[in-house]
């Protein structure tokens, strides 16, 4: 259990690193997905694994995997969890396996997030984990999915390595795929710097709730990762469906907003 003061200021930097005004306030209820700004776990040098994340063996098994990606997660909100109030986050471990993918061994995690706040369950959270072994330079590479065309919405965005840093700092994410260029190309095989997965969902979420008025649900899934010099178009329909575009049309996430 992870207790922490659900400090305003720091969701106002967050809206203004996403390019909105800062006007959260104490007692104003958090946007969607604002929680991960909070409840950090922070770990000495020595407790870390070559890509900035904590090591494996404690709440998450080691299985022998060493490249580590935030693959979907699903989200129900219950209350509104409000900006100057302390609150709790409670951690489970729900799933791991073992499964021979296309590209060689993975490994699946699944954990579930409960935001607690005055006794009352605001939300659950369960985040997906992927591990996979190191990229293997002279295997085909993977062919995305081509995204949808029927959007009735599509908002262009673009991503800098300032955006990237900025929402590590706020996420207390030490992942260095997406701040480290070198690590980046020479150890996990990307051409740039990796754009989060969440901080993709969290521009859905909020495309979503703008749409929707509110949420009751939201899940997400990454199917192809999106670089840094890439600009994104994120689409929506009202049946509640959204996706994230590549400059080359993959398909970089899909979600569902209820």
């Amino acid at each position: 259990m992870i207790p922490d003061v659900i400090d305003p200021a720091r969701a106002r930097a967050m809206q203004v690193a996403l390019g909105l005004d800062g006007t959260i306030q104490s007692g104003d209820a958090l946007p969607p997905f604002f929680h991960q700004l909070y409840f950090w776990d922070p770990q000495p040098p020595e407790n870390l694994g070559r890509d900035g994340h904590p090591k494996v063996g404690g709440l998450i098994p080691d299985m022998g995997l060493p490249r580590r990606m935030w693959a979907g997660g699903e989200m129900q909100f219950h209350a509104p969890l409000r900006a100057g109030i302390t609150a709790k986050r409670l951690t489970y471990m729900e799933n791991s396996q073992h499964k021979q993918g296309r590209s060689g061994p993975l490994g699946f995690v699944t954990l579930r997030h409960e935001i607690w706040q005055d006794d009352i369950l605001c939300l659950t959270d369960r985040q997906d984990l992927v591990y996979r072994e190191d990229p293997n330079p002279n295997a085909a590479k993977p062919t995305p999915p081509d995204a949808a065309k029927d959007e009735e919405i599509c908002e262009t965005r673009s991503f800098d390595s300032t955006l990237l840093f900025r929402y590590s700092a706020l996420t207390f994410n030490g992942h260095r795929i997406h701040y480290d260029i070198d690590y980046t190309k020479e150890i996990e095989g990307y051409a740039g710097l990796v754009v989060h997965g969440p901080l993709l969902a969290q521009l859905l979420m909020l495309l979503a709730e703008r749409e929707l008025g509110g949420l009751s649900s939201f899940a997400f899934r990454a199917t192809a990762p999106l670089m840094h010099f890439e600009t994104a178009e994120l689409c929506w329909r009202s049946d509640g469906r959204a996706w994230v575009r590549g400059p080359d049309g993959r398909q970089c996430m899909e979600a569902t907003a209820r």
